[in-house]
């Protein structure tokens, strides 16, 4: 699965520089020049790490704001300044960046920190997801409802071990096209809804059966 990169960097040569070079390396990646547009796309797009200019973004990430709800905890590097000293440093990790990497840099080492960043903060595959009557098991690929199987297709197995992974929480349409297609927007595209709906009817098996909700204009959770 390639990880999701945003990527906030006000000067548009840098910005295009990078989100080439990291795109070639496997990443899907979101460019953004200001922090009003750098907040929607956190929100919308819930990346996996986000590359910061600003120390104050990185603040506002981590502390988050009324009305807003994309995920806090999620990795952050800071792109300083040069000649950035040891308490700035400090200072950085103190408003909630995971790494700090100062200007100029090689694109490297950058890339070599953001692999780091997402392998120290990237959680273990649980191979066994458990929601309520319902059981995905990833080791055999394997759909259960109460003891019974369920015949899945490969992309309707995946929807489900992601929907599974967090039963209760909503997923966006664009999280759950990113994480299981690989798409970087959904556009006009009905794969999912049509995905969502094939599994609905598979999973719901009995009258009292409510799996795979969808919450009408943002995504999908898997449990009512």
């Amino acid at each position: 699965m390639r990880s999701a990169l945003l990527l906030s960097e006000p000067e548009d040569a840098t910005r295009g520089y990078l989100e080439r070079h990291l795109r070639d390396d496997g990443f899907d990646v979101l460019g953004a020049a200001g922090d009003l547009e750098v907040l929607e796309l956190a929100e919308t797009a819930r990346p996996d790490l986000v590359l910061v200019a600003q120390l104050e973004l990185c603040r506002r990430l981590r502390e988050g704001e009324p009305g807003r709800s994309w995920d806090r905890d999620v990795p952050v590097i800071l792109l300083a300044p040069g000649e950035t000293d040891a308490v700035d440093r400090v200072r950085a990790f103190d408003r909630g960046a995971d790494d700090v990497l100062e200007r100029p840099f090689h694109y490297e080492e950058l890339l070599a920190r953001i692999r780091a960043v997402l392998r120290r903060r990237r959680p273990p595959t649980v191979e066994l997801l458990e929601a309520g009557e319902l059981v995905v098991d990833r080791r055999t690929r394997r759909v259960t409802v109460r003891g019974e199987s369920v015949d899945v297709a490969g992309r309707e197995f995946e929807l489900a071990a992601r929907l599974a992974s967090d039963p209760h929480r909503v997923f966006t349409k664009d999280e759950l096209l990113r994480d299981v297609w690989g798409f970087r927007s959904r556009g006009r595209t009905r794969t999912l809804d049509s995905h969502a709906s094939r599994l609905r009817r598979k999973l719901c098996r009995e009258p009292g059966d409510h799996f795979v909700v969808n919450v009408w204009g943002v995504g999908y959770r898997l449990l009512d």
